[in-house]
């Protein structure tokens, strides 16, 4: 059983058992359970359910593992060729780990 859950604007594929990197979640604490009810599509042992916008009574139940993980750096390098213009810039994302316990649908 897996569900299409809508986290903070970005879709995830939720199984149980499986760890996520979502966007930092604010006020999230290390073994706090933390709720999902945007789910877009349960798949139920071949049984689809496809929500308008959403599936009524669905929701995804998680576990906080770490509230704050960075992510890999990404370096933002512009130039503009022989006007002597070059703008380095740097940026690491924050995500916080979860793990999903179960889909309830």
């Amino acid at each position: 059983m897996y569900a299409i859950v809508e986290i903070q604007g970005q879709q995830f594929k939720a199984e149980q058992g499986k760890k996520l990197f979502v966007h930092h979640i604010k006020d999230a604490e290390a073994g706090k359970t933390v709720e999902f009810d945007k789910v877009l599509l349960v798949d139920a042992d071949g049984a689809v359910k496809v929500g308008a916008p959403t599936v009524d009574g669905a929701k995804v139940v998680c576990e906080v593992v770490n509230p704050l993980v960075k992510g890999d750096k990404v370096i933002v390098f512009k130039m503009k060729r022989r006007k002597d213009s070059r703008k380095r810039n740097g940026h690491r994302e924050q995500f916080t780990e979860v793990e999903i316990k179960s889909v309830i649908a």
